[in-house]
């Protein structure tokens, strides 16, 4: 199979950014050319550490072309200059958000529902998040997805779909060849015990 879009990842942060080698890791992966997005998500974090990782990530990620979201929180978003926000069902609604955001980036998770999807669309999301698709450790999965879902959500509009959910280098082409446009990946990058990020990214070809 070919992909089209070389630039399908959607990379998300571990859950705690240990040290400063991460942020030479995080050069050496997008130096790949195949992440498109980067969403910071410190779900535990002091909102001051949150900034002070959100600025000097920017920088990388202005560097290499990626564009840079903030989990949750649309007023980080706009304090940091982030290209955007990702939210969840129980965060603040797409339209508040818009009214905080203007024209940046937001996108919203879905779960494994197409009314979920609508209403999201509807509302005047960029993107759709869908999934889990397979089992992960980042976070604990209450909604389970199957690729078919994919074809169906693109069927409602051309924005961008990202599939969640313990992607790796074994089952990530399935949901490529299933209409996602995007793929959003954290553990098999960031707690990978045979590849290093930077060797783990080349294995998504």
């Amino acid at each position: 199979m070919k992909i089209q879009n070389k630039r399908f990842v959607y990379l998300i942060s571990p859950t705690k950014i240990p040290d400063n080698t991460f942020f030479k890791s995080l050069e050496l992966v997008f130096k790949s050319k195949k992440v498109s997005f980067f969403q910071l998500r410190l779900k535990n974090e002091k909102l001051s550490k949150k900034i002070f990782f959100s600025k000097k990530i920017i920088k990388i990620c202005r560097k290499y072309g990626v564009k840079f979201l903030v989990n949750d929180d649309p007023i980080l978003a706009l304090k940091v200059n982030a290209d955007g926000c990702h939210l969840g069902q129980k965060d603040m609604s797409i339209i508040k958000a818009k009214k905080i955001l203007k024209n940046k980036i937001i996108g919203i998770t879905c779960h494994n529902s197409i009314r979920l999807a609508k209403k999201a669309l509807m509302n005047g999301a960029n993107y759709i998040a869908v999934g889990a698709f397979y089992k992960t450790k980042t976070k604990k999965v209450k909604f389970r997805a199957k690729p078919s879902i994919l074809r169906k959500i693109k069927k409602l509009s051309e924005n961008p779909i990202v599939a969640i959910g313990g992607i790796n280098e074994k089952n990530y082409k399935k949901l490529l060849l299933n209409k996602a446009n995007f793929l959003a990946i954290s553990g098999y990058i960031w707690n990978n015990n045979k590849y290093k990020p930077y060797e783990a990214i080349e294995k998504l070809k």
